[in-house]
């Protein structure tokens, strides 16, 4: 949502904007509540009090070691870092500063629910909004709903997630603006497009060559009937 220009999301009745998001990542860059305080000339109690008005309804952000040989110090949850990344999507959307692609890759529906499906593809399996009466699809994502995390920040998949995760190397990686656009190689034929903020490639101080985490939704990703003759290739488009 954009209030008045200025971006923000709700999760559970509780609004997370523009000062938010920057606390998390000042927490996140300097490893100190305190230290982001102090670099973004705000109150330690204030972003203290912030993030646990936070947690109380969108679960865990920071944890907090005290004292000890390496005198303590905060880092992020990974439910922080999903929620940051959903926020870079969201800046991404309303900027409206870059094109939009969508990967597409082919493949053949192998399970099939009420609107949920699972998609055999070049990549691996991918759970997606699959059409009625249709085998062989071809499954589009669109760049500014794939989020992208390190390795070992990513949540693992549980069974049958809703969400679609795949670990790759980043192919390309063109800054425009406050933007940046990233080719995410996760397989021999297969290019998964992410949208993302400036501000989260320095985060995550990504570069070309780098292995990162994909992850979209499932009700993000829908599979479409595929021409005759297209079953396991994979194209871009904007």
């Amino acid at each position: 949502m954009d209030a008045g220009g200025d971006p923000y999301i709700e999760v559970d009745g509780s609004t997370v904007d523009e000062r938010d998001v920057e606390a998390l990542q000042g927490i996140d860059e300097h490893g100190s509540m305190y230290r982001a305080a102090e670099e973004l000339g705000r109150s330690y109690a204030r972003i203290q009090r912030r993030v646990t008005e936070l947690e109380q309804t969108v679960g865990p952000l920071v944890v907090s070691e005290r004292g000890g040989a390496g005198g303590g110090g905060s880092t992020l949850t990974s439910n922080a870092r999903t929620l940051l990344a959903r926020f870079d999507r969201l800046r991404a959307a309303v900027s409206g500063l870059a094109r939009t692609e969508e990967s597409v890759v082919s493949g053949r529906v192998v399970d099939r629910g009420e609107r949920l499906g699972t998609v055999e593809t070049p990549a691996g399996r991918v759970r997606a909004l699959v059409p009625a009466g249709a085998d062989a699809v071809q499954v589009g994502v669109r760049s500014d709903a794939v989020s992208l995390l390190a390795p070992d920040e990513a949540p693992q998949p549980a069974g049958t997630s809703a969400r679609n995760r795949f670990e790759g190397k980043v192919r390309t990686l063109d800054r425009e603006g406050d933007l940046a656009r990233v080719a995410v190689a996760v397989g021999a034929e297969t290019t998964l497009w992410a949208l993302i903020t400036a501000a989260s490639v320095d985060r995550l101080d990504l570069a070309e060559g780098d292995r990162v985490v994909a992850s979209f939704k499932a009700t993000a990703t829908r599979a479409a009937p595929a021409p005759e003759g297209r079953t396991g290739a994979n194209r871009d488009r904007s």
